[in-house]
């Protein structure tokens, strides 16, 4: 189970605080806090709904996009037998080491398969 709620393309984390009884969370995968939380799972999904309309209505009033963008770049750390593991897997391939892992993760989030 993910601690994630989802809402018009944006992901909240969900995290629960013992000392407070509540639970909380903010917008993920922006640079922007956007933060709500609630004591009820039905008021915090309606919470997150809302912070997630009054991030889109704020950005509207600023006139400036809401964020969602991503480069297309991350680096990856992995142990070097596995580097060369893959780098020759890519060659046998006829494809670049980038291509290669690009068609691997696709493969593997469009068919929910996770290691």
């Amino acid at each position: 189970m993910a601690n994630t709620i989802e809402y018009k393309g944006y992901i909240g984390s969900i995290e629960f605080s013992p000392e407070d009884k509540c639970f909380f969370g903010k917008l993920e995968m922006i640079d922007d806090l956007v933060t709500f939380e609630a004591v009820t799972a039905e008021e915090l999904e309606t919470n997150f709904h809302n912070a997630v309309d009054e991030y889109l209505q704020t950005c509207k009033m600023l006139n400036r996009e809401p964020q969602k963008v991503y480069k297309g770049v991350f680096n990856v750390r992995i142990e070097p037998e596995l580097h060369k593991k893959v780098y020759q897997e890519a060659l046998k391939a006829g494809m670049s080491l980038n291509a290669y892992v690009q068609q691997i993760l696709k493969n593997e989030v469009l068919h929910h398969r996770y290691i």
